[in-house]
């Protein structure tokens, strides 16, 4: 299991935001250090989450929030994919973890670059919500790599600490 202190506790709301958001970035991240690659694309669930299938969906969700809906990017000037849902889960077969975390951590970078020239407030447009500003994107990322960090967490257990087989044996009536 993943868990950092928070470093910043004080500051201005923006800050607060940014680290939050920041740090819910490095525990998606630290929920696949040191896992082979093929452990990363172990597929526990049924479902199409694998480990590095939570950092690829993370970029993707980067790459749509603060480079199309934020920024406003055309699909053609993004830094890789911007299609939600399960095919955002999708990694290849030629691509390494390694890389897969790079990506997040460009796609991520860049969105820090784009969300430094808004406010909080700026208004922007999301084809199917309608309204919203840098601040509800920074609240929904940081809830959502929240949220897909503890899932990292439960299938790196899995990974780490296989369940043995059962031996219970059934009650006598």
């Amino acid at each position: 299991m993943t868990w950092s202190i928070p470093q910043v506790t004080t500051g201005t709301e923006r800050q607060l935001l940014e680290s939050a958001l920041d740090r819910n970035r490095a525990e998606l991240v630290n929920t696949v250090r040191g896992l082979s690659d093929a452990d990363a694309r172990r597929r526990l669930v049924t479902s199409m989450t694998t480990p590095i299938g939570l950092l690829k969906h993370a970029a993707v969700a980067e790459r749509i929030w603060f480079q199309r809906v934020l920024a406003g990017l055309p699909a053609s000037e993004c830094d890789g994919a911007t299609i939600a849902g399960d095919a955002s889960f999708v990694v290849d077969d030629n691509e390494t973890l390694a890389e897969v975390i790079a990506e997040f951590e460009r796609a991520s970078e860049r969105s820090r670059t784009i969300a430094a020239d808004f406010d909080p407030d700026d208004i922007t447009t999301h084809p199917r919500l309608g309204d919203v500003n840098l601040r509800f994107i920074y609240l929904l990322l940081s809830e959502d790599f929240a949220r897909h960090a503890g899932h990292g967490d439960i299938l790196r257990e899995q990974i780490k600490n296989p369940a043995p087989p059962s031996t219970d044996v059934p009650e006598q009536p």
